[in-house]
């Protein structure tokens, strides 16, 4: 990597990081693919999985850390693919609930094998992968505090093992 101020390591680090999510979530669309789902799906089906029959989009929104109008669209794409289903919350007609269907189950199961994830991260050891979770919750953290969020990230479980900010 060329030498750069001071001022622009936070940028070069930043880049990296988005290196590293683009070339994983590449793979593991690559990993997927033969089951019929992305990664993106995948995540979906992990939360709706993981939150049972109280599964929202606006949970799922915020699991996932994207706009509503991202996750109605790949709800929407879901739907057709036949992996997921909306049905109306009948006490309170405006909210919709998500669910999988079998398809999505089992695509769901598939996703669960992870292996494009393992073969990546073992290049690391043990104290490496403690490390690197470690310094990924605190610049979560603290990307959660410069923009305003007042919840909790709900996902993964050691964001409750982290110190705050």
């Amino acid at each position: 990597m060329p030498h750069t101020s001071p001022v622009d390591q936070d940028y070069d680090l930043w880049v990296l990081l988005n290196q590293v999510q683009s070339l994983m979530m590449n793979a593991r669309d690559i990993e997927l693919m033969k089951y019929g789902t992305t990664a993106m799906q995948a995540a979906v089906s992990f939360i709706t999985n993981s939150i049972g029959e109280e599964t929202t989009p606006a949970k799922i929104s915020r699991w996932l850390l994207r706009k509503p109008a991202t996750i109605s669209g790949l709800l929407d794409r879901m739907e057709k693919a036949g992996l997921v289903e909306r049905a109306k919350d009948l006490p309170r007609k405006n909210l919709v609930r998500i669910r999988l269907t079998e398809k999505g189950k089992q695509a769901y199961k598939q996703s669960l094998k992870r292996e494009s994830l393992h073969k990546t991260m073992s290049c690391l050891s043990e104290k490496e992968h403690q490390q690197l979770a470690s310094i990924l919750v605190k610049l979560r953290n603290r990307a959660t505090k410069v923009l305003g969020y007042r919840e909790e990230m709900p996902f993964p479980e050691t964001s409750r093992d982290s110190s705050s900010f």
